[in-house]
């Protein structure tokens, strides 16, 4: 059959689904061929889906965008942002107008290349680097059942899910697939966009593999269907939306770049323009007259309508709402709002602490702290990458298990530290949860797209990141951590936080948790340290860095430290003033929050005599607070397996070493 007959077939099916997604094929065509730049063949290939889903299926009113029970939609394969924008336009979301449509991919537009959560209403995430839309979907679909077990009769939606190969070929593809089967998540739906193209041509030159058997194997759902038939289409998402104990995908069989006459069903389709002339004989072939950026009058309007098919249903709601006793609660936890007691359980966290110094691990400390906090915060859901006894992240307010069978909040995403990174963001993103998860610290090269991801969106996610440094011994160099900070504390708007004792852990936590558009990332030590302060009300640690001990009126050198080496600091520093030096030791649990201080307080904390620095770690990034790498006492490459204290030995990171550190660089 050729090009034109395909589309008279397709044509006659639903003309007016048709017709309608003819729309969002036009404005895909106009917005990358003005920007030069962009991938017209997936939107023109999923159009006939993505408008059978608005129309018919998904949950939502364009009018209230944050509807707060809407359907989620998530658009994984974000290279195709035209599909999304060109539905957003159509629907009427106030904010997309057509003046952005026109300016897709320009400088100040909310019209990225790839779509950005906050740019504009209806982008349920950042989507781009494949796999992780899929992920975070994952996410929000356990998001949505656990608030629906909190919050019965306020929470029933689902979440809608439009990828393609390369999702799935992604490795945290098969995470997610695997932990969302495992997991019986039955609202989550995924509309899979098989068309057999990748960059480099017909998927057959990288991908054979059987992909609905794949998720057969993982306990799903699987339909089949023309992905250019609109009434297989419509059966298709209505049997996905009888199943609620598996979720489902459809694997829809498409034609990238559906009616252009040379391109269709084929990689040039995928990630360049059609350009002028094509692009026209494209708009002919389907039928398409009007001019560049223009929907006729009566499409738009039958899209307008689309857009308030769900304000019925949203109002009903909403009064559903008000009347429940649960109302204010709901809207606390959509808001995101801590409950009314939470400092002053901070304070009596802090208040133990003082009254019973603890000298343990910073990891178990961390898990004091999640005693006190998880209890005075319902939206604290907590989960571990198979580590949950080594990062000692489960506690006692969130010792319910998430199954198949009962949401809980305590997720064990296994060995998947890529997917639980972007799981927690889906769960951030869905509102109602402040997530956390743990795994070793070494592995957060694993999730480290997912933690970029959640710095980029401004996510208040917490990553419990343990076996921080040498000190965790005896598994040696794989599994001991000497880049990590440094890679991490490149990451923009990333607080790393790598605390001193039980107070800064609580301290760190304490910021975690009301950091909202920040998400926060703790690495956390095996070995155990003392407990350096046991007085003040002062979070200390929201400074980022502040003077823990002065020895002596003035200074003569002054000695910068964080994690477990603050206090081998101070024991250098009692040497030091044994000898007559004046000693200040600046205890820095977080350099992104010391960096926002202003520059008199920096200034005084960081003094005008001679630094050294002592972190078990390698020596890039120090010098913004020392002269030179020279300065730092740390690592000087990988690790070794032996006891720790046998490492910090033979690596010289002890007193001894500061000491005589700090002398040569008095006398230099």
């Amino acid at each position: 059959m050729n090009a034109q007959s395909q589309i008279a077939a397709k044509t006659a099916i639903d003309p007016e689904n048709f017709a309608l997604a003819n729309c969002l094929r036009a404005l895909a065509i106009d917005a990358v061929n003005a920007a030069n730049s962009g991938h017209p063949g997936a939107p023109m290939g999923m159009a006939d889906a993505a408008t059978v889903l608005f129309r018919k299926h998904l949950k939502f009113d364009a009018s209230a965008p944050d509807w707060a029970d809407r359907d989620r939609f998530v658009l994984s394969n974000g290279h195709a942002s035209m599909l999304l924008y060109g539905l957003l336009h159509l629907t009427g979301y106030e904010d997309m107008t057509i003046d952005q449509i026109r300016n897709f991919r320009q400088w100040g537009s909310i019209t990225a290349g790839h779509p950005e959560w906050g740019h504009a209403k209806g982008i349920e995430t950042t989507t781009g680097p494949l796999g992780q839309g899929l992920a975070t979907a994952v996410g929000m679909a356990l998001a949505e059942r656990a608030l629906a077990g909190e919050f019965p009769g306020l929470v029933d939606h689902r979440t809608w899910v439009m990828l393609g190969d390369g999702c799935l070929q992604e490795g945290i593809g098969q995470e997610a697939i695997s932990l969302a089967g495992h997991l019986g998540l039955g609202k989550l739906n995924l509309l899979y966009d098989d068309n057999d193209i990748t960059i480099d041509g017909p998927t057959a030159i990288s991908f054979s593999e059987d992909v609905p058997a794949r998720f057969r194997a993982c306990g799903w759902h699987v339909i089949s269907c023309d992905g250019h038939d609109a009434n297989a289409l419509d059966a298709a998402m209505s049997a996905a939306k009888a199943e609620t104990t598996r979720p489902t995908l459809i694997a829809m069989k498409t034609i990238i770049g559906f009616g252009s006459p040379n391109r269709a069903g084929t990689a040039k389709a995928h990630g360049a323009p059609l350009g002028e002339e094509e692009g026209a004989l494209a708009k002919a072939a389907l039928g398409w007259n009007a001019a560049p950026f223009e929907i006729p009058a009566d499409l738009a309007a039958s899209w307008k309508e689309i857009g308030t098919r769900g304000t019925a249903e949203r109002k009903a709601w909403e009064a559903k709402l008000a009347a429940s006793n649960h109302a204010n609660a709901f809207r606390d936890r959509i808001a995101g709002k801590l409950p009314d007691n939470y400092e002053n359980k901070v304070s009596k966290a802090r208040n133990a602490l003082f009254e019973t110094p603890q000298k343990v691990a910073t990891r178990k400390a961390s898990q004091i702290a999640l005693e006190h906090l998880a209890s005075a915060v319902p939206a604290m859901i907590g989960g571990s990458a198979d580590l949950t006894g080594s990062n000692l992240t489960r506690v006692s307010a969130v010792d319910s298990q998430f199954t198949a069978e009962m949401p809980g909040r305590y997720i064990g995403y296994g060995v998947r530290e890529f997917g639980m990174a972007a799981a927690m963001n889906g769960l951030a993103l869905h509102g109602g949860f402040k997530p956390y998860g743990g795994t070793f610290l070494v592995f957060s090269d694993y999730a480290r797209n997912a933690i970029r991801l959640s710095a980029l969106m401004g996510l208040g996610v917490t990553y419990v990141m343990t076996h921080d440094s040498i000190g965790l011994g005896e598994d040696g160099p794989t599994h001991q951590p000497v880049e990590h900070l440094a890679s991490l504390r490149a990451i923009p708007n990333l607080n790393v936080f790598r605390p001193a004792d039980a107070v800064e852990t609580l301290e760190a936590w304490d910021i975690a948790l009301t950091s909202s558009t920040t998400p926060s990332l703790m690495a956390l030590s095996r070995q155990g340290v003392p407990q350096l302060r046991d007085t003040g009300d002062e979070n200390l640690t929201r400074r980022g860095a502040y003077i823990i001990r002065q020895f002596g009126n003035a200074r003569d050198i002054t000695l910068l430290a964080t994690g477990t080496e603050v206090s081998l600091a101070i024991d250098a520093a009692h040497l030091l003033h044994d000898e007559g030096y004046s000693v200040a030791v600046v205890s820095m649990p977080c350099w992104e929050l010391f960096d926002a201080q202003d520059d008199a307080y920096r200034d005084a904390t960081l003094g005008d005599a001679p630094r050294i620095a002592i972190e078990a770690a390698t020596a890039f990034g120090w010098t913004r607070y020392v002269d030179r790498e020279a300065d730092v006492i740390g690592m000087p490459g990988f690790g070794a397996s032996a006891p720790a204290e046998r490492l910090y030995e033979e690596f010289g990171i002890t007193t001894k070493a500061i000491v005589a550190s700090a002398k040569a660089k008095i006398a230099s």
